[in-house]
Parts: C-alpha cells; structure tokens; sequence
C-alpha cells in the first residue's frame, strides 16, 4: 500500500461491493446499457486481445469483455468489490493490489489494453497519480492502449471537485511516454469539447 487511502475508500470505507453490484443490477434490470466501456474497448481490440481491467471493482467490465472473447484480468485495492467479481467469475483472475504499486503483481507487459474506468484515476490517493499511470504504462505491450474514464467535475463525480485536470493527466501519460490518440465525451463516442465534464481517453504506448 502507499500509505495513504485512495479516495474511494475515504468516501465507502472499503465495503461498497454488494451494493455496487445491486445498483448496477438495477440499472440493468431497468433497461440501461450498463456495458458501454466494454463496448467502446472492443472497437479498439483485436479479437482475443489481453486487457487488464485496473480498479476492476466488482468485474462487470471485465466479466463482459471474457464474453466477447477477451483475456482479462481485473485488478483492485477493494476486497469488497473483488468478493463479487470472484462470486460472479471465479475463473477469470481478479488481483487484490494497488495500483500505486502494480509491478509487485508480477504482471507481463504484454497487455493490448489497460482500462482504467469508473472515475478511477480521480479516486486515486492524493499524490499517486503519476506514480499510477506510469505502471499501468509499464505492462502495455507496444503499441498497446491506456483507455480512461473520468469526470472533471463535480457532476460527475462524487467529490466536490475535481481533483485532476485533463492537461495534468495528459502529462502523467507523456511522462510515461504514452501519446493522446483519441479523446470522447462519452462511452458512445460522442465529441469531446473543451471544458467538457467528463472525458473518455485512449492513450498509446509507441510501437517499438
């Protein structure tokens, strides 16, 4: 661990598994589209490609891109979270870690993806974040992606305000020697216009 909880924990106490997975479950029951990010990152995927599902939580990204055909694995500091993704596919990997300090995993950098959704990089512990995005760099094969997800203010996420901008996030990724190549408003693949307050961005790790 880093020392310092991530701001997830500070807001659930590191018990929101269960009912994550009942508002999702609602969601779905209810008609919503609850897999857009998996959606989106298959049209960035060859079939069978290797993704690391990083701040899994409870693997409703992940479970969904094993059933297109996907390898996944889901990573995530939240026991709570992981003891669903475990319940609901025990046969995919799902690794207990902080992603502060992802290369004590062991992982291969041979990853086509790396996906960081669900507002993961703002709840990051204060301070971790370049830290963060230089190891989820660090297992992408060349060429392979950073895909994110984040809200860039209060309405979209659940802290009063943003914690990261875009401008700094894009130097945590050149930092990492990771490139912008695409960036949307939404999951969909609608436009992104500055001052937007949430943004969808694929970030790549040059082909050696």
């Amino acid at each position: 661990m880093t020392g310092q909880r991530d701001r997830w924990a500070e807001l659930t106490g590191g018990q929101a598994g269960e009912e994550y997975a009942r508002r999702f479950a609602r969601l779905a029951e209810s008609g919503h589209d609850v897999h857009g990010e998996a959606t989106f990152c298959t049209t960035l995927l060859k079939p069978g490609a290797r993704v690391l599902d990083a701040g899994c939580g409870t693997g409703r990204i992940a479970i969904r891109l094993a059933e297109l055909g996907h390898h996944c694995t889901g990573v995530d500091v939240d026991a709570s979270m992981l003891a669903v993704a475990r319940r609901e596919a025990p046969g995919q990997d799902w690794l207990l870690g902080d992603l502060a300090r992802l290369g004590t995993l062991g992982l291969d950098a041979d990853f086509d993806l790396v996906l960081a959704a669900g507002n993961v990089i703002p709840l990051l512990a204060p301070g971790t974040g370049p830290d963060v995005v230089g190891q989820l760099a660090a297992v992408l094969r060349p060429g392979g992606l950073l895909v994110t997800g984040m809200g860039l203010d209060a309405a979209h996420l659940p802290l009063e305000e943003a914690p990261v901008t875009l401008a700094e996030f894009d130097e945590w990724c050149a930092r990492a020697g990771l490139t912008l190549r695409q960036r949307y408003a939404t999951w969909s693949g609608d436009p992104y216009s500055d001052g937007g307050g949430y943004a969808v961005s694929v970030h790549t790790r040059p082909a050696d």
